[in-house]
């Protein structure tokens, strides 16, 4: 009787305890909740839908309230930028897209109207955990909001202080550097007519005046071109 042959860990070959084992019946009881609550939200919305009135998620009772939103939507800030997008993300609005993309609602919207619509609206407000419900401030409220844009205000105009004194510092380092390099411009343009003027004397010294410098006996060979040999007169004195 021939034994079975082993693996190289010590195991029979046809051992396949190191993989992963799943609870059926946890997955099965997963499966069952998940398909309840999708049969509950589909009669909601069903009879929502029969009274005339717009579904909304039903609260749980650890939503907060509604407050105002401290950061400033960027809506141009993909704007020229390339993105990769799934294959079929092009039709609807479900899953993610090219365009404004919703994680908590899993949406898509292709225009920024939509887009502000969207994270206003109470299906949104109750995906992230809101009531849609504003809490009516108090005297506190108003006085330590006032502080707190007063603070901000004052931050701002330091700011703008210290980015006006650096620009400043920039101009003023900018006109000296135009200054300069203007009063190198000239600086070589002299020195070069007076190397232009020092070489036409040497010229003249080492060849005399029958060296004929460029420019300098124009108006004699345009005169002798035109039969003019002078202005004297042959009257003797």
């Amino acid at each position: 009787m021939s034994k079975d042959k082993g693996s190289a860990y010590g195991t029979p070959a046809t051992d396949t305890s190191f993989r992963k084992t799943w609870d059926l019946e946890e997955y099965a009881e997963k499966a069952k909740v998940r398909e309840d609550e999708r049969r509950e939200e589909g009669k909601a919305r069903y009879e929502a839908k029969l009274a005339g009135k717009k579904y909304h998620k039903p609260l749980t009772g650890a939503e907060t309230l509604t407050t105002a939103r401290r950061n400033v939507l960027d809506l141009a800030g993909s704007v020229g930028k390339t993105m990769l997008v799934p294959a079929g993300a092009g039709t609807g609005k479900r899953g993610r897209g090219a365009g404004f993309y919703c994680e908590a609602c899993d949406l898509t919207f292709k225009d920024n109207v939509q887009w502000v619509e969207h994270i206003n609206s109470m299906q949104h407000l109750r995906a992230i955990g809101e009531t849609g419900e504003v809490r009516r401030a108090t005297a506190a409220d108003v006085h330590a909001r006032i502080e707190e844009v007063w603070e901000r205000l004052q931050e701002r105009k330091r700011a703008d202080v210290t980015t006006l004194a650096e620009r400043l510092e920039v101009r003023r380092e900018e006109d000296e550097r135009e200054r300069e390099e203007r009063r190198q411009k000239r600086l070589e343009e002299a020195q070069h007519r007076k190397q232009e003027k020092e070489d036409a004397e040497k010229v003249k010294v080492e060849y005399g005046e029958d060296v004929r410098v460029e420019g300098e006996h124009d108006e004699d060979d345009m005169m002798a071109a035109m039969g003019i040999t002078g202005f004297g007169t042959s009257k003797k004195k």
